[in-house]
């Protein structure tokens, strides 16, 4: 192949079509696992991808066939780190085509301000219990899990399914409660689990005061597609919790914005 001979690349409408597609995919699948440390590997296997595409095209024998044995032997690999990553992508195709479906019913039923009120109303009773648990230096960590996993949670608390209300989760996380130890996760407007063992950050550089539940709201941001919010049993102090940050000193007027945001 001459070195300015560029007539291999033979692109036509349906080539577009397919990059176009594979691109929407990869935006995907980058979203998903936004946030988590999986999306490290990700992006490792990406640039090995298109480094393989360009060995090829180039026609290096000897890289592409050392590329191409990992890459196939590397298929089944992938499937088995990131099996809980492929559900959980499966299960927000399934569950986004009803919510989407659900929305534009919900538009054309219905207005700005009773979509406004029904997103108050979801985080009202969070917000008089984080009010009441501050006051008292009531130690609690709430999950909000955007795609619940039973998998996941059920194995490590205590399945409940209940309505979320301030008493509720005033009873879970009073210190005399055999559930106050762990987490509550709450999802579709309902509190799932509560006593829910999370896994811990691997991050060091995290200020040596922060106690086990900051580390575990961290934590779980990191591996899921969840936020989390923590509440201080020393201090009474807010915490919040997405993709890994923390944010600090969250007033209860921020602390609604940012959920008002998040349930939106």
């Amino acid at each position: 192949m001459n070195w300015h001979d560029i007539s291999f690349l033979k692109f036509n409408a349906l080539d577009f079509l397919d990059i176009l597609v594979v691109a929407i995919l990869i935006y995907l699948i980058f979203n998903l696992l936004r946030g988590t440390i999986a999306v490290n590997i990700f992006i490792g296997i990406c640039i090995i991808t298109l480094f393989y595409w360009i060995v090829k095209a180039l026609r290096m024998e000897l890289l592409t066939g050392i590329l191409d044995k990992f890459l196939s032997v590397g298929v089944i690999a992938l499937i088995i780190i990131f099996q809980q990553e492929i559900r959980r992508f499966l299960l927000l195709l399934g569950k986004n085509f009803t919510n989407n479906r659900a929305r534009f019913w919900s538009r054309i039923f219905s207005n700005t301000a009773t979509n406004a009120q029904v997103g108050y109303d979801k985080i009202k009773p969070v917000l008089e219990a984080i009010k009441s648990m501050t006051t008292t230096k009531t130690g609690a960590l709430i999950i909000f899990a955007r795609n619940f996993d039973e998998q996941v949670f059920n194995n490590n608390g205590e399945a409940i399914s209940a309505k979320v209300s301030k008493r509720l989760l005033e009873s879970i996380f009073n210190k005399y409660s055999p559930l106050h130890d762990g987490a509550v996760v709450i999802a579709d407007n309902q509190i799932k689990v509560a006593s829910c063992i999370l896994p811990l950050t691997d991050n060091t550089e995290l200020p040596p005061n922060f106690g086990l539940r900051h580390r575990a709201g961290i934590g779980i941001s990191e591996h899921s597609n969840s936020v989390a919010l923590i509440i201080s049993e020393e201090t009474g102090e807010i915490a919040f919790a997405k993709e890994g940050k923390l944010r600090v000193n969250v007033s209860l007027a921020e602390l609604e914005r940012i959920l008002y945001k998040e349930f939106q």
